[in-house]
């Protein structure tokens, strides 16, 4: 169970700055935007957590959206030469790895909050899960 008291950093701190959710050391980020395996601070298995892709994909379709607004506002408004619109890759890029890596701190700190792990259910439970067809007897 996740420790609760002062010490537990804020979501908020957890994906501003980086930090592990358990101990508040800024040891989550191993590059920009890959989880370190676990906190050298505390120990904390950050490899056991898992945000998946919902992050990634969703936070490109957003940014996406929001550069291709705004390289048609700006050629619809200034109309500047074609190799101006080159600004546009780095933004792009800078936006991706800067949202992706605050969406990914947010979701390892709510998931640690929360107590959220995969789970997988025994064989027996599994079994016991699926309906029997008593018309097939």
């Amino acid at each position: 169970m996740p420790a609760t008291g002062p010490a537990v950093p804020s979501v908020q701190a957890v994906a501003l700055k980086g930090l592990c959710p358990r101990c508040g050391a800024g040891t989550l980020f191993d590059g920009p935007i890959r989880f370190a395996p676990s906190c050298r601070a505390c120990g904390l298995d950050i490899a056991g957590f898992d945000v998946g892709d919902g992050p990634a994909a969703f936070l490109t379709l957003i940014l996406g959206a929001l550069v291709v607004g705004l390289a048609i506002w700006l050629e619809l408004a200034l109309s500047p030469p074609h190799w101006v619109h080159l600004i546009w890759i780095p933004v792009t890029i800078g936006g991706v790895i800067g949202s992706l890596r605050l969406a990914k701190g947010a979701l390892i700190a709510l998931e640690y909050r929360n107590a959220a792990r995969e789970w997988a259910a025994p064989p027996s439970a599994e079994r016991a899960a699926i309906p029997q067809d008593d018309a097939r007897s």
